[in-house]
């Protein structure tokens, strides 16, 4: 229960006892104390005026004393023209942090919805290694992912791998022209990086000569046409790339609980386009394309089908839809896309709904801002990326660097040191990606997200680490809660009981940054309450137990938090 609740509840007894009304505990307004006045929260008592037929203020002051004198959890009011400020009790927070303490790992999920969710995410091409663009869209999706499964919900992570088309022609005619036979083994390079270089050189074959394009096209007509040659080249090199994925995926600690792939997807969505021709949702110009207008609702017309008969990429996720929400009836979906692809949602969404499927509007696009580095925009064709696999092995270094500086770690062997700086470089990385709200496009700087200090996973990781420290010194770890808090101990406890309310909020919003910036929160409060008090060399006994308990809780609070953005917090650092 939270404070607004306990408040509520109370509240709406001292009305009973008062005035011999009932009134709806969740129909009152509760909310935190404004800063300039005293007082925890705040009772909104305007709408009960026509229950007590006495002054806003007098209505406060009755409701305020019953509450004192009948609830030892709080502990003073104050009436100020209509609105009611409660300050809680010592004994409420203490009540508050056993809560937490008892309630163990049920603490940190809400309970079951009952609902199927798919979350579709990262869904690279097969023409190029993974980059920091997808590294967004990665940790993103897998994140909320967590989220909404924390929250309570039946989550599937889904991908789609983009593996057929002219984009992916273009490296195989590239490799086939210019690269002698490259494998990975015999260049030492992993598959996705050897095949972006071929999608790289076929950007400079075709500056060169425009017309190989048309090479290209004659590739992907063989390729539809089941062309054994053509067929048996794609799939060795999109095994090469598949290889390379999962190194990445491993690396990031991403895993998918289904796999679709574009070549055996993309026919899907053609029987939908002939039931809506049946159905006059669409309509099919002279040269044998089919349509959906959409001016009346303020777009414009969308193609579904080439003239030749091809499908498009909405064609494609139509029929996309259509199965998924019929495999695992669904409840929603989720679609982890970058903003450029708005308007594809918006489409998909309107003529799904034309098509007369309900769940048309349980479709949601997750819309993140791209990523950018210091000097601008990325394109994959000119290979002005920053590489995922080379930005991971960064991080990696700068955390090594970084650690070693500090010389705390000179105890530890060689391979604890390796896993350390592991978690500490992705830590840092997933954590300065996922502070950002996902719709905010974001400035990446390896250097700054590397910090130990400030709002950095490793301040956050480094917080935990020397929570751990204190407790593997202290003699005891018997639980013990009844000494009094003081006032910063009060802010950590309200702190760790806002874990909850948080996790609901940020599965709302499909926003890990919720979490991120409630983990610095939680953190920093905690590095200020430690600087500022003693807690293994407390000389009471029972003050001692009782910070050590609090400080246990913490940990736990910022290892469940930063779990959710796929996080490891370490013991030491």
């Amino acid at each position: 229960m939270t404070p607004e609740q306990f408040i509520s509840a109370k509240a709406a007894q001292a009305v009973k006892e008062l005035y011999g009304a009932e009134v709806d505990a969740a129909t009152l307004q509760v909310q935190v104390t404004r800063k300039e006045f005293e007082g925890d929260y705040t009772l909104v008592v305007f709408p009960l005026l026509r229950i007590s037929h006495a002054a806003p203020d007098a209505t406060g002051s009755a409701i305020g004393g019953w509450l004192v004198e009948h609830c030892p959890e709080i502990s003073a009011f104050n009436s100020v023209k209509g609105f009611l400020n409660l300050s809680l009790s010592n004994l409420y927070w203490r009540e508050a942090l056993e809560g937490i303490i008892s309630a163990g790992e049920d603490y940190f999920s809400l309970p079951a919805t009952g609902k199927k969710i798919m979350v579709e995410f990262s869904s690279p091409n097969t023409n190029k290694p993974l980059h920091l663009g997808h590294i967004r869209n990665n940790l993103l999706g897998d994140s909320v992912s967590r989220l909404l499964s924390a929250a309570g919900n039946d989550v599937i992570k889904a991908t789609l791998v983009n593996d057929r088309g002219v984009h992916i022609c273009k490296s195989m005619y590239a490799w086939q022209q210019r690269f002698n036979g490259a494998t990975p083994e015999s260049t030492g390079k992993k598959g996705d990086h050897l095949v972006g270089d071929c999608y790289v050189e076929f950007s400079k074959m075709e500056k060169e000569d425009p017309s190989v394009m048309e090479k290209v096209h004659e590739m992907l007509v063989k390729w539809e046409q089941g062309d054994p040659e053509v067929r048996a080249l794609w799939q060795k090199m999109n095994g090469w790339v598949f290889d390379g994925f999962d190194q990445t995926y491993r690396a990031l600690g991403i895993s998918f609980d289904r796999t679709y792939y574009e070549h055996d997807t993309y026919l899907l969505g053609k029987e939908l386009v002939q039931k809506g021709l049946e159905k006059g949702v669409f309509v099919q110009d002279p040269d044998g394309s089919v349509w959906c207008d959409l001016t009346a609702d303020g777009l414009d017309r969308k193609l579904l089908l080439r003239s030749d008969g091809t499908s498009v990429y909405m064609t494609q996720d139509l029929g996309t839809a259509e199965r998924r929400f019929a495999e695992y009836n669904l409840d929603s979906h989720v679609y982890v896309v970058g903003d450029e692809q708005n308007y594809h949602f918006q489409v998909l969404k309107l003529v799904l709904a034309k098509l007369g499927f309900e769940w048309a509007d349980r479709i949601y696009h997750l819309s993140y801002g791209m990523v950018e580095l210091p000097e601008g925009k990325m394109k994959s064709r000119e290979g002005t990326v920053v590489d995922a696999d080379d930005l991971i092995e960064d991080m990696y270094l700068e955390a090594k660097a970084t650690s070693e500086e500090s010389g705390k770690l000179a105890d530890i062997s060689d391979e604890e040191k390796d896993r350390l700086y592991h978690m500490i470089g992705l830590g840092a990385l997933k954590y300065f990606i996922l502070k950002v709200d996902p719709r905010k496009k974001m400035l990446f700087n390896p250097k700054e997200s590397i910090d130990f200090n400030g709002n950095t996973g490793p301040f956050i990781q480094y917080t935990h680490a020397r929570i751990r420290s204190i407790l593997r010194k202290a003699e005891s770890s018997q639980i013990q809660l009844g000494a009094e808090l003081s006032p910063k101990e009060i802010r950590l406890v309200q702190l760790l009981n806002l874990y909850r309310q948080k996790l609901a909020e940020a599965a709302d919003a499909f926003s890990p940054a919720v979490m991120a910036n409630y983990s610095y929160d939680l953190a920093k409060e905690f590095n200020q309450y430690y600087h500022d008090t003693q807690i293994l060399r407390e000389p009471d006994d029972k003050v001692r137990s009782m910070r050590l308990t609090l400080i246990t809780a913490v940990a736990q609070v910022l290892a469940h938090a930063m779990a959710l953005l796929g996080i490891e917090l370490p013991e030491r650092m």
